[in-house]
């Protein structure tokens, strides 16, 4: 069951982090900052999310 647990709460960050980075992104979009070195780093970090998020998905963990 703890396993379960962790696996949960991992799985509630990812979610979290990957909607916040997404609103950073759309933020720095709006200002014209897209070659920011933050703007990159939050774009890498969200096709990151996305392939994980992906995988749990291709093993049926989530929908």
């Amino acid at each position: 069951m703890e396993r379960l647990k962790a696996f949960e709460d991992m799985l509630n960050d990812i979610k979290k982090q990957a909607e916040y980075e997404t609103e950073q992104l759309k933020q720095l979009k709006a200002a014209g900052r897209e070659k920011s070195a933050t703007y990159r780093q939050y774009l890498g970090n969200r096709m990151f999310y996305k392939m994980m998020l992906e995988k749990y998905k291709e093993y049926g963990l989530i929908e």
